[in-house]
């Protein structure tokens, strides 16, 4: 096996199409909303990457093993542009795989067309939040005044750190390959897996490209994690000190 390699498993005819990138990263976002895109869009599986910097192991879905992978689905909506979208259960594990990968994932994208990249992720603010905020980071002037359009803010060296992995790189090497390239950011807490920064995210990317999709299954995981968080501040709280009307009726 080579060190990076590319499968092709089918010849889609996409026009003028979008890559969105949605790899595991800080709650889950991306890939949360490149999943949830696939779900609700009729979609077919175009090209699969294989790299010895994915982890040493094998998927495993009804007793059937596939060795780790990223792959490309070709989404074409009835409204809004063609999509290629990228997802996965994996990163690369070493600063040379990611660079080798991205560029695998930039040969396939040209390869099909792509016109305009568009990395989904988090942003991690450290505490849990009410209102999420999509922050965005872009290559070309152009894509900024569009992002800004539907409601995407950019701030003053934020994310702190700047962005990391699959996301980052995609923006980094699309520019060098004259490909314009944004990251959209959900804002997230960082500690758990986070549906509602992913359909924060999606609503964003929605008013950008022109496709429908439904968000009840987001909404619906969105309402389990919330019931987990409330246990956890439950336990961080404590037990509940008994009132004197409690203690009346103790013996």
């Amino acid at each position: 096996m080579d060190e990076f390699e590319i499968e092709w498993v089918a010849d889609v005819d996409l026009d003028a199409p979008v890559l969105v990138e949605g790899l595991p990263g800080v709650g889950h976002v991306g890939k949360l909303a490149a999943e949830h895109l696939l779900e609700e869009l009729e979609s077919e599986l175009l090209a699969r990457v294989y790299s010895q910097h994915f982890p040493p192991q094998v998927s495993v879905e009804d007793g059937h093993a596939e060795l780790a992978n990223a792959e490309f689905h070709a989404v074409t909506p009835d409204e809004g542009q063609d999509v290629l979208v990228l997802s996965g259960d994996h990163q690369a594990q070493d600063n040379v795989g990611h660079y080798g990968l991205t560029d695998a994932f930039l040969d396939v994208a040209e390869e099909v067309g792509v016109e305009t990249v568009y990395a989904l992720g988090g942003v991690p603010t450290g505490e849990l939040i009410e209102e999420y905020d999509v922050l965005g980071a872009a290559t070309v002037e152009s894509l900024t005044d569009e992002l800004e359009d539907v409601g995407v803010e950019f701030r003053d060296n934020e994310p702190a750190g700047g962005i990391v992995g699959v996301s980052g790189l995609l923006l980094g090497l699309s520019e060098r390959r004259d490909v314009p390239a944004a990251c959209l950011m959900g804002e997230t807490s960082g500690y758990l897996v986070d549906p509602k920064s992913a359909q924060a995210v999606l609503e964003i990317l929605q008013d950008l490209i022109g496709f429908d999709v439904d968000y009840a299954s987001l909404e619906e995981r969105a309402e389990e994690m919330e019931e987990v968080v409330r246990k956890i501040q439950e336990m961080e709280q404590g037990p509940a000190t008994p009132s004197d009307e409690d203690l009346r009726y103790i013996g």
